[in-house]
């Protein structure tokens, strides 16, 4: 059995799985790409693969996770897992909390694997409750935010995926590629929307004043205020962009890391009353 996640986090939760089940015996790996965000037009192609991996360059850059562009070879792990899925009697089991970065990451990997219906198994997590360490009732966003024992009542939710969903659903990831947004919000089941570049910009705004603030406090508050499921790196980059369009200030120097940046309102009275809708 092979088990497929698309976070990093989710890999080390689901070996312990395996080390209470036995059953789920299995190699772990991960589709390491966030394809919630950024280009994806033609992204079957060498052209649109390129132009994806020119704005991640860009979005990585002095970054913590710079050397991150090199590790990512997804088509590499499709290849091999094709492979395995044509010489072996291995089932594929792709795992799916509810957020945008896994349900993305399943429409890429699935429309790739049609011809191996009957051996690919889902598993989506989706409005499910479980019980956390406190031995409360929660409603997981990410696989890693249960506990193993928790996905041994999960592992029963695990069903080959269908004809008719092999038909549908590489069309929906179709019409996202279409469109090309750089951002793709989750609305709920396997539904995404896309987005404008700019979807986040009033969250970030909406935490700056005319104090200075640490960049890496800022991304706390805004983990801790908001909802929004995206990636730290992301939201770096959009604040750069915000930089360029002059309604942030910043001091320090990108070249020697987040800590060395501080940010506050270009003009606060102008862009005090920002508001978002997430």
């Amino acid at each position: 059995m092979l088990h497929i996640v698309f976070q990093e986090a989710d890999i080390t939760v689901l070996q312990k799985v395996i080390e209470l089940d036995e059953k789920l015996s299995g190699e772990v790996w991960q589709i390491k790409d966030e394809f919630a965000v950024g280009p994806i037009a033609n992204i079957y192609e060498t052209e649109g693969y390129q132009q994806r991996r020119e704005w991640w360059k860009e979005v990585l850059e002095n970054s913590p996770y710079a050397d991150a562009i090199n590790i990512v070879d997804d088509k590499l792990t499709v290849h091999h897992l094709t492979q395995r899925l044509q010489e072996e009697k291995d089932d594929c089991w792709i795992w799916m909390g509810q957020n945008a970065h896994d349900v993305c990451g399943y429409y890429w990997l699935m429309s790739q694997l049609k011809e191996y219906q009957g051996k690919v198994f889902i598993l989506y997590l989706n409005n499910l409750p479980f019980i956390n360490e406190k031995g409360q009732l929660f409603y997981p966003n990410n696989l890693s935010e249960i506990q193993p024992k928790e996905f041994l009542k999960a592992k029963k939710l695990a069903r080959p995926i269908s004809l008719s969903e092999f038909e549908v659903d590489p069309d929906e990831w179709k019409k996202l590629c279409s469109e090309n947004a750089i951002i793709r919000t989750l609305e709920g089941g396997k539904k995404i929307v896309s987005r404008s570049e700019d979807y986040y910009d009033a969250a970030i705004l909406n935490l700056l004043n005319a104090e200075p603030l640490k960049l890496n406090k800022l991304l706390h508050q805004f983990y801790t205020k908001t909802k929004i499921q995206t990636g730290d790196v992301f939201l770096v980059w959009r604040i750069k962009k915000l930089l360029e369009q002059n309604k942030i200030v910043m001091q320090g120097d990108w070249t020697k890391g987040w800590k060395d940046i501080t940010l506050s309102l270009a003009d606060y009275k102008q862009t005090a009353l920002y508001t978002t809708e997430v």
